[in-house]
């Protein structure tokens, strides 16, 4: 068995920064589990829409986003603990709760 030199990126022709695609990968010989890894790290925005027609008669439509990423990107500040998490928003909602009641 021999070892074999990774290839070099190639830029085609006109092209003077690499591709997103390029960016997100990053390595030649990307693992599944690095591509996960950096998809969940830099996050990714997929979007499409949905049209349910009948009869060529638009009925529903439906514009959908999804995120995904590392929940540590979403919310950067959320305690790591899971019991101070719980008691942290059992305290807001009983905070939000006791401010509706005064306002009435």
């Amino acid at each position: 068995m021999t070892d074999v030199a990774p290839r070099p990126r190639v830029q085609p022709a006109g092209r003077s920064r690499p591709s997103d695609a390029d960016l997100v990968l990053d390595a030649n010989d990307a693992s599944l589990l690095d591509i996960v890894d950096n998809v969940l790290s830099k996050g990714v925005v997929l979007s499409g829409d949905l049209t349910i027609a009948l009869a060529q008669v638009d009925l529903v439509y439906a514009r959908l986003s999804l995120l995904l990423c590392a929940a540590d990107r979403v919310l950067p500040n959320e305690n790591a603990d899971l019991v101070a998490r719980h008691h942290d928003r059992r305290v807001r909602r009983a905070r939000a709760v006791a401010g509706r009641r005064a306002r009435r």
